[in-house]
């Protein structure tokens, strides 16, 4: 009755494989990924939550501000503020993206089937990661250094 397509190939090993479905195992194989888009939403979340409270404490000290050279200093400041709270954005989200990875890694060397022979593996991909992030994280720094005033005057000193 099934012929050789692609559509008819999928629907007979799904035919196949539904009587052997474990609704438990596909949940634990899911509940990371679910655990991982968490921990996302959260900081996600958090940042938008600081970048709006930065904005109406803004306007909130604008508001009343007659003198154009004092609303001009603030502006600078909130600009000021909003680069060093987008660098730390970036950082914590680069710093997850790591933290994740390396979680991944140690998931696949856990399941893999001979998990001494892959140790080495593990080991050498998480190293890489590692200096990754370190070049990413003084690229940070170094691009924040010099927008950022306050960073400008603390390398001066």
């Amino acid at each position: 009755m099934f012929k050789n397509t692609p559509f008819e190939a999928i629907a007979k090993t799904m035919s196949d494989a539904a009587p052997k479905f474990n609704a438990d195992a596909m949940q634990d194989a899911i509940k990371p990924v679910q655990d991982n888009l968490k921990v996302w939403a959260d900081l996600a979340q958090n940042q938008a939550k600081e970048a709006q409270d930065a904005m109406a404490e803004t306007m909130a000290s604008i508001k009343d501000i007659k003198d154009p050279q004092a609303a001009f200093d603030i502006m600078k400041a909130s600009a000021e503020a909003g680069m060093a709270m987008f660098a730390k954005n970036l950082k914590d989200a680069t710093s997850l993206s790591f933290g994740q990875f390396h979680s991944a890694v140690d998931a696949i060397e856990k399941a893999h089937p001979v998990p001494e022979a892959f140790a080495s593996v593990a080991k050498n991909i998480k190293a890489a990661a590692a200096s990754a992030e370190n070049v990413i994280e003084t690229a940070m720094d170094k691009g924040a250094s010099t927008v950022t005033p306050a960073a400008k005057a603390k390398k001066a000193r």
